[in-house]
């Protein structure tokens, strides 16, 4: 049995603030997020994993990065496109609040109707484009390691959508269940590489503060 641990990356800056960072837009993490990398390794820690994957985005691969090195089980870490977040275009690195206000309709749909998400209208990626880049390299990892641990970090939307994908969720319900917290882990099994059951979602119990609206997207 495969069993794939999904984390999404650290708090950084422009979490705090609320806006979108999608796959060009970027920002530090805060100075407390590894701290609280440190605590999902305290969860870790017990687990054996024979390979590691990120996201090449910065906030992505220095948590991978973190990680690794505070697992301390010398885990080859293998930086891939397919992990990078959506790319939101036009909405990247501009605040929530104000995408509401310019792509009142976009926002909505990715949010809470992504059969309705039309990602032309803001010059971005579409579920389907993310699905197509991260399937094939997930189901890889399960056929090269049928039966290891394998920890995978990348972004809170492109994870959300892919999981449920990977569950065969139908796109109308992925954000049925909510979506990710920064620096959480969520976990599936699979046996064959093909059909993926989930074991935990958005599990981050072991961080010590409490969250708020800007842990989650």
């Amino acid at each position: 049995m495969t069993k794939l641990y999904f984390i999404r990356h650290g708090k950084t800056q422009w979490n705090l603030e609320r806006r979108y960072q999608g796959a060009k837009g970027d920002s530090p993490l805060l100075d407390e997020s590894f701290d609280e990398i440190k605590q999902l390794c305290d969860f870790l820690k017990t687990i054996n994993f024979v390979k590691a994957y990120s996201s090449p985005i910065k906030r992505a691969r220095v948590t991978a990065q973190t990680i690794v090195a505070k697992l301390d089980q010398n885990i080859p870490l293998e930086v891939n496109d397919a992990f990078r977040e959506f790319n939101l275009g036009k909405m990247e690195g501009v605040k929530f609040s104000d995408c509401e206000r310019l792509y009142p309709k976009e926002v909505d749909a990715f949010r809470n109707h992504p059969e309705k998400y039309d990602a032309s209208k803001i010059a971005g990626e579409s579920f389907e484009e993310v699905f197509a880049r991260m399937t094939p390299k997930i189901k890889a990892i399960c056929k090269r390691y049928p039966n290891e641990n394998v920890l995978i970090v990348s972004h809170g939307a492109a994870l959300c959508a892919e999981i449920r994908h990977l569950m065969g969720i139908p796109l109308e319900q992925i954000r049925a269940v909510g979506g990710l917290n920064n620096t959480s882990t969520t976990i599936l099994t699979t046996l064959d590489g093909q059909n993926f059951k989930c074991s935990a979602w958005n599990k981050h119990d072991y961080l010590v503060r409490a969250l708020n609206d800007s842990d989650m997207v």
